[in-house]
């Protein structure tokens, strides 16, 4: 079967589709596997913020009308970048074992988030990072931060921002690990729902070749994907809304931590369950049920408007 991989041009996406090619190369199923690039409107839109765009589905509608035209079989995606409600007609074939779901702080002389000079101006376009950091330092200001990985770490050598704040995952791929002056933990940062997760997307229709990609599934991060997005789902939010899910397993169990906040830091709304993971998509309900019956809903709503 020969298999082509839509993918984004940016060097972390096509590290991916790359990572995801080799994969398939080694199935005994698969004759040749070719990428396709793409540039989509997410990263040719780069002077406005994503909630005035459209939100981060820009960066794989383009993917899924060349699966749809012929052109592509797959798209490979970071699962922090798919919308909860995927479109009729495609689902998540294969999600692959999850990388380092953690947030970075770089700074130009290695100083930590607390290290940091009063009225430091840090650099993230997220409104999760933004709520998290100004509820830790209210004195920061966090400004918008646009582009590719390369883009983000120029900015920051030219003293744009005193800091810039990124996914480890990203920086770990891309063998860039050593700009990281601090890697949060869960209780400073909570992450967004799937952040690590690398997803295969194709039509639903086509049985063949999900039958074959399911040899790529990681079950564990599958579960906790569920979970995780489940969150987002019940409280109705977008890639952008300031919401926050981590869910890990321990044995048969899943824990699951999960969080809703204004934009501004000053109030965050946390809950925390644990149950069996073959309930993954029903704690994440519940932990959703739980943030909305605390007002969760009218924070959120007040980021749209």
């Amino acid at each position: 079967m020969r298999i082509r991989i839509a993918t984004r041009k940016s060097a972390l996406a096509l590290w991916q589709a790359e990572h995801v090619a080799g994969e398939l190369r080694s199935l005994p199923e698969v004759t040749e596997v070719d990428l396709v690039p793409m540039t989509t409107r997410g990263d040719e839109i780069l002077d406005r913020s994503l909630q005035q765009i459209g939100g981060k589905g820009l960066f794989i509608k383009e993917l899924e009308v060349a699966m749809q035209a012929g052109t592509a079989d797959i798209a490979v995606h970071s699962m922090k970048d798919v919308p909860a409600e995927m479109p009729e007609g495609f689902c998540i074939a294969a999600m692959l074992r999850r990388a380092n779901p953690a947030d970075a702080l770089l700074t130009l002389d290695g100083r930590k988030l607390a290290e940091l000079p009063h009225a430091s101006v840090v650099g993230s376009s997220s409104l999760r990072r933004q709520a998290q950091l100004l509820a830790l330092r209210p004195d920061l200001q966090v400004k918008p931060l646009r582009g590719n990985v390369d883009t983000r770490l120029r900015k920051l050598a030219e003293r744009e921002y005193d800091a810039i704040v990124l996914a480890c995952a990203g920086l770990e791929r891309l063998g860039l690990e050593k700009h990281i002056s601090e890697r949060f933990d869960p209780e400073t940062m909570l992450p967004a729902a799937a952040q690590g997760v690398i997803g295969i997307e194709c039509l639903e229709d086509r049985n063949e070749l999900r039958e074959l990609l399911t040899q790529l599934e990681h079950a564990e991060t599958r579960q906790t994907t569920i979970a995780e997005r489940a969150v987002a789902r019940r409280l109705r939010a977008t890639c952008q809304s300031p919401v926050a899910s981590l869910a890990s397993l321990h044995g048969d169990d899943l824990t699951l931590l999960a969080l809703v906040a204004c934009a501004d830091g000053g109030r965050i709304l946390r809950e925390e369950i644990t149950g069996s993971c073959a309930d993954a998509e029903a704690l994440g309900c519940e932990v959703a049920d739980r943030l909305l019956a605390r007002g969760a809903g009218e924070l959120i709503a007040s980021e749209l408007t």
